[in-house]
């Protein structure tokens, strides 16, 4: 059981007692390892997935992210009990993954357990998205404590408060050459979204795009030609789910490589991925096993 006790609204409602009085319930003992710094959590994971019959991850968004690419580099991968105790939890929302410890555990029982999707950027791994451009910097660029405070109102009010005016008056495109299934697309662009999720920071969704999370498949959102003018109504349209029109690109791809003129800050599930002019971002079909209800994403 990986711990991170930093993790969500309010850290103290995370009560590490309950959640394994609700596992030993079920005759499941537990070993638990609490996380202390950055990369802790995929350290752990790494160690001990062959060893356990399952990983229990307590985080948010970036504790499963460190937790997935832990298990990506296991010799065995045990299937993942994911107990969302984050701000935002973007992947666990769209999947319905409760972070009821006394459900997750019974339903770990009933060996619901489904494959999903990986995403691969360059040398790292994502379970759900990895962008860049306008707004990025706004999952990393919240503070622990403001996250813990006011959970996912931090990323509107710093996002969309205390940032909108200087992204505005600081808008700069990347030109990129985006390369995929034999075409070519070449621009100026100020976002993007590569992923396996119909949700991107609690606030965009992508219902409309059929979405599965096993088809061996990323959705890939790219955003061009803003300018202080438009950018209202282009995301406007992305937030009313309206992917039509010039400044918006909207397709699905297992793999895609993209070069930048210049070094591009990414974000890998909410937090910092590090800054690259050369990105190669490909699916792992059903790559890991994680307990959760029957969905429509699959």
């Amino acid at each position: 059981m990986i711990i991170n006790p930093r993790a969500g609204k309010n850290s103290k409602r995370l009560n590490t007692g309950e959640i394994i009085k609700a596992f030993r319930a079920r005759d499941i003992e537990c070993f638990e390892k609490t996380t202390t710094c950055c990369g802790d959590a995929a350290e752990i994971a790494k160690k001990y997935a062959s060893a356990y019959d399952a990983i229990v991850c307590c985080g948010g968004d970036g504790t499963y992210n460190e937790v997935i690419n832990g298990m990506m580099q296991a010799e065995s991968r045990s299937p993942i009990i994911y107990l969302p105790y984050g701000s935002t939890n973007d992947f666990a929302n769209t999947m319905g993954i409760t972070k009821d410890p006394e459900k997750a555990a019974q339903m770990y029982v009933d060996n619901m357990i489904n494959a999903f999707d990986v995403g691969k950027f360059n040398d790292r791994y994502f379970s759900y998205i990895a962008s860049f451009g306008v707004g990025t910097e706004i999952s990393y660029g919240t503070s622990q404590k403001v996250k813990n405070l006011l959970g996912h109102a931090a990323y509107i009010i710093n996002g969309f408060v205390l940032h909108i005016i200087p992204i505005l008056a600081n808008l700069k495109p990347t030109h990129m050459i985006i390369e995929h299934d034999g075409e070519t697309t070449e621009g100026d662009f100020y976002f993007g979204a590569i992923g396996n999720t119909n949700e991107i920071s609690g606030i965009f969704k992508l219902d409309k795009c059929n979405i599965k999370m096993n088809d061996g498949l990323l959705e890939v959102l790219l955003v061009k030609d803003v300018n202080i003018m438009n950018i209202f109504s282009i995301f406007g349209k992305i937030l009313s789910q309206n992917y039509t029109g010039d400044n918006i690109i909207l397709f699905k791809t297992s793999k895609l490589k993209i070069t930048a003129d210049r070094e591009v800050p990414w974000t890998l599930d909410g937090e910092y991925g590090g800054a690259y002019t050369e990105m190669e971002i490909e699916v792992q079909p059903k790559a890991i096993n994680v307990v959760s209800p029957e969905s429509r994403f699959l």
